[in-house]
């Protein structure tokens, strides 16, 4: 009787430890589903547009990598979370100049032509308020081993918006939103979940 006692103890405390283990794999797999949601990208790749707002001064263009996208940020001068700042932002085949309609070249796969109602410069203090210059790469931005982005190109100030020229390694889904102040680029680095 007591061998028979011993025997199933035994297998209680083993399926007991067969279940810890399918417990713990399955939280496993979750996790890694929670992850690949993480990096949700349908955003599309069509053109994303906030069609009004105020035109308050650009301050700095910058950049930064993240795990599902590479970001780019408009600091927009004296904006608040609650001023509206106009965008548009499109896949293009070339980069043209606003104004001249000059040619710029942009180094990448494709060309998001980027406009924002921020102009490089305050009407009222009649001053430069960010450096760009055109045709160059933005000043102070090296995107040098970014998943996605490849190049960055000033092109103008013009009746009132700031456009750039940003190369990304393909055409790829990617969003654009505004927070405190601030229009806010990103580009997926794949069109799919995974990392």
């Amino acid at each position: 009787m007591r061998r028979w006692g011993t025997s199933l103890a035994a297998l209680v405390l083993a399926g007991a430890g067969l279940a810890v283990t399918a417990g713990t794999a399955e939280a496993a797999r979750a996790t890694g589903a929670g992850t690949a949601a993480a990096c949700a990208t349908g955003w599309g790749s069509g053109e994303k547009t906030a069609p009004s707002g105020s035109h308050k001064p650009l301050e700095n263009i910058r950049t930064g990598r993240h795990e599902c996208f590479d970001r780019m940020v408009f600091d927009v001068k004296g904006a608040t979370a609650t001023d509206r700042v106009r965008f548009d932002v499109r896949y293009v085949d070339a980069l043209h100049q606003d104004g001249s309609g000059d040619p710029i070249p942009v180094n990448g796969g494709a060309i998001l032509d980027i406009r924002v109602g921020a102009p490089s410069y305050d009407y009222e203090a009649g001053q430069r308020t960010y450096p760009g210059k055109a045709r160059q790469q933005l000043p102070g931005v090296d995107v040098t081993g970014y998943r996605t982005f490849r190049d960055t190109r000033y092109a103008a100030s013009f009746e009132g918006d700031t456009q750039v020229g940003l190369g990304v390694r393909a055409r790829l889904p990617f969003r654009v939103f505004q927070s405190d102040g601030k229009v806010i680029l990103d580009v997926a680095h794949s069109w799919t979940a995974a990392r």
